[in-house]
């Protein structure tokens, strides 16, 4: 039997590689895409030498067009994914005043704008076959955005995203596709409340659950 498909975007040693493993451990054939595709390979290792079933891509997930390419090259290879994790972000403290608008609208397309592209890609597979989630990595800033001014270019890439999913979700949940946020309310550190695997558990239950919320607060209780 083929295993379901989930690909998760944005994957470093915590929430994505977390991710990742959950839904390696649920039965998903997990996809895994980043830059370094070295520390890829580390972590596809990790899922298969425990039962699981992994495969990587490498890719700049803030150009538009290496997005269209390595999910174009997923479905071609893999197949259509049921569930598409976006968790690919940046923590750049430098203040508003210091910051380069074209690496503000590079860290833009990093953590959202890109997103779309790649459900652009996406969207008529799930469609076809009739179901699928989309899930985003939000931050706590977008709650509180009044804290953010060491990284405000995160903040607003953030409230944006959050934005972006109340705004959208209806509209996906129209043709039978699920758009979530995971709004992770604090600093993610293993072994602590914000440990990666509690956070990467919200994640299953945003893809699971009987009656899907927009947005899922995870608060570290």
């Amino acid at each position: 039997m083929t295993k379901p498909l989930a690909i998760i975007a944005g994957v470093g040693p915590g929430v994505g590689a977390a991710v990742a493993r959950r839904f390696a451990k649920e039965g998903y054939h997990v996809v895994l895409i980043a830059r370094d595709a070295e520390r890829l390979a580390e972590f596809v290792s990790g899922i298969n030498t425990t039962g699981g079933v992994a495969s990587s891509y490498s890719a700049d997930l803030s150009d538009h067009e290496q997005v269209r390419t390595v999910f174009t090259s997923i479905l071609e290879n893999e197949g259509s994914p049921e569930v598409l994790v976006w968790n690919a972000a940046i923590w750049d403290e430098k203040p508003a005043l210091d910051l380069d608008p074209l690496d503000f609208d590079r860290q833009m397309r990093l953590g959202l704008t890109a997103a779309l592209t790649a459900v652009n890609v996406v969207g008529d597979a799930m469609l076809a076959r009739g179901r699928g989630s989309v899930l985003l990595t939000g931050g706590g800033l977008a709650l509180a955005p009044q804290y953010g001014g060491a990284v405000p270019a995160l903040t607003a890439v953030k409230s944006a995203l959050r934005g972006f999913a109340y705004a959208s979700a209806p509209g996906f949940a129209e043709k039978n596709l699920r758009l979530a946020t995971v709004t992770i309310a604090g600093q993610v550190k293993s072994g602590s409340p914000f440990d990666p695997d509690r956070i990467a558990a919200t994640f299953w239950t945003a893809h699971t659950a009987a009656e899907p919320l927009v947005e899922y607060v995870f608060d570290g209780k």
